[in-house]
């Protein structure tokens, strides 16, 4: 700011009152100006001090990022390190994996068809049970007809039998018959010398007496011993041939 020009003067008093007055007054604006210049410098130390101190924790938190980034930085590579060999491991884990997913989607294919197979199979063992079921029943009706039939067959047999124990008792018997038929006939011819004699006396008596003898057979005498090896063939059982053979079970 600059001063004024000096006015005239009357005076050497008034001259010397104005410079007063402007020392004065440019003193007490150096004082201000000394104060203004103190209290700039108090706040520019505060402001430096400041200043420093954020400097300082600044540097500090600086290298405490620079700390960080490099810790960062480390672990970031260690991660694609990492990433890179998990990823090459995944890789390698897909491509078997894939493998294996084609192996096992051929084995179920496989599996599929063989199942198909023995569906396919079962059907035919089914039919097969079926046609056996049915063979089966048929078998066992034609057996349960030859069993009817070998039943009535063997009651036909023990019929025969029975008739052949009759015959071969009425066998004996004519022959026992025979035998004492015979007995008598001698028993006759002895006494039929004696008789002669006591035939003359009369019919009467002949008749009567010829009454009372049982019928001589029809055999003569001369073929009795030619019934003893009849009567004894008699005792043999009747020949295979006569019997009826049992009917051949058929074979299925």
């Amino acid at each position: 700011m600059e001063d004024p020009e000096p006015p005239q003067f009357g005076s050497l008093e008034e001259e010397l009152q104005y410079w007063k007055d402007q020392a004065s007054r440019h003193q007490q604006s150096a004082l201000e100006a000394q104060e203004e210049l103190q209290e700039f410098q108090q706040m520019s130390r505060d402001y430096e001090v400041e200043l420093e101190t954020e400097l300082k924790q600044c540097e500090a938190r600086n290298r405490e990022l620079l700390t960080t980034n490099n810790r960062l930085r480390m672990e970031l590579e260690n991660y694609k390190e990492k990433y890179e060999t998990q990823h090459s491991e995944a890789f390698r884990q897909i491509s078997s994996l894939e493998g294996d997913l084609a192996e096992t989607a051929a084995v179920r294919d496989q599996l599929h068809k063989y199942i198909r197979e023995l569906e396919q199979a079962n059907d035919d063992l089914e039919r097969a049970k079926r046609a056996t079921i049915m063979s089966l029943e048929d078998f066992e009706q034609r057996m349960n007809q030859v069993i009817e039939r070998n039943a009535f067959l063997e009651s036909e047999l023990d019929e025969k039998e029975n008739l052949l124990e009759s015959v071969q008792r009425l066998k004996d018997e004519a022959r026992d018959l025979k035998q004492e038929l015979a007995v008598q006939q001698k028993q006759q011819k002895q006494d039929r010398k004696p008789s002669l004699s006591t035939a003359a006396k009369g019919p009467s008596s002949s008749s009567s007496s010829s009454a009372c003898l049982p019928t001589p057979p029809l055999t003569p005498p001369d073929k009795r011993t030619e019934d003893k090896p009849t009567s004894s063939s008699s005792n043999q059982p009747l020949p295979s041939a006569a019997m009826p053979s049992r009917p051949a079970v058929p074979a299925d």
